[in-house]
């Protein structure tokens, strides 16, 4: 009697109706079409904050982005527009932040740091509000820093070539002539030199353009 209502039940199992076909084929349903299209300024303003978590952003930036995602011209601008009243997007601020961290982890000179916020899509007269910030004095002392840290692997060469191959570091950081010339010669006119380099070195100052630098790991 077992036996026979075992297999009675396999066979009403077999038997059963078969349930109506999934017409999506994702086992649920609820027919893939019928959510709703997400709205473009969503997306867009999604795009926009997803990049502002990681680090502030110039308002170019972020419009280059929603157009790499094919965002409609229209949309990216009101959603833009709306970040920029909510002070999301502030292209000021973003300048004054990027130079700050630039000067003071990098030490980059105000040359490069323009450079890079016209690459950013920064107005010239915003990058060049916010490159005013660095004065003089700490543009100098910065450069004497980059200077002081490279010295030693240079103790090998002459103050000729030690000249040479620092200048090209700053100018390479974006120091202009004035500012590496002054710092070069303040560092090597304090360390010992044969007699009468000194003033070897004032003639490669004054004209020699920067020799090649090693490998800087300052960049």
């Amino acid at each position: 009697m077992g036996a026979r209502d075992g297999v009675g039940r396999r066979r009403s199992s077999r038997g059963r109706a078969p349930e109506p076909p999934d017409p999506d084929g994702t086992g649920s349903t609820h027919a893939a079409g019928d959510d709703p299209p997400a709205d473009p300024e969503s997306v867009a303003r999604t795009i926009c904050l997803n990049l502002l978590t990681t680090r502030a952003r110039s308002r170019a930036e972020l419009a280059d982005a929603l157009v790499r995602k094919d965002v409609e011209d229209d949309v990216a601008r009101r959603v833009l527009d709306r970040l920029a009243a909510a002070k999301l997007v502030d292209d000021a601020a973003f300048a004054e932040q990027w130079v700050s961290s630039r000067h003071r982890h990098q030490g980059l000179g105000k040359r490069a740091l323009a450079g890079e916020l016209h690459r950013k899509g920064v107005d010239r007269e915003t990058a060049t509000t916010a490159v005013d910030e660095i004065d003089r004095d700490d543009e100098r002392a910065r450069a004497r820093a980059l200077v002081d840290r490279r010295l030693p692997s240079l103790a090998r060469h002459d103050h000729a070539v030690a000249a040479r191959r620092l200048v090209g570091m700053l100018a390479r950081k974006g120091y202009d002539a004035g500012v590496a010339y002054g710092v070069v010669r303040e560092a090597l006119a304090e360390r010992p030199a044969p007699e009468g380099e000194h003033d070897a070195l004032d003639d490669v100052l004054a004209g020699a353009d920067p020799e090649p630098d090693e490998p800087d790991h300052e960049r």
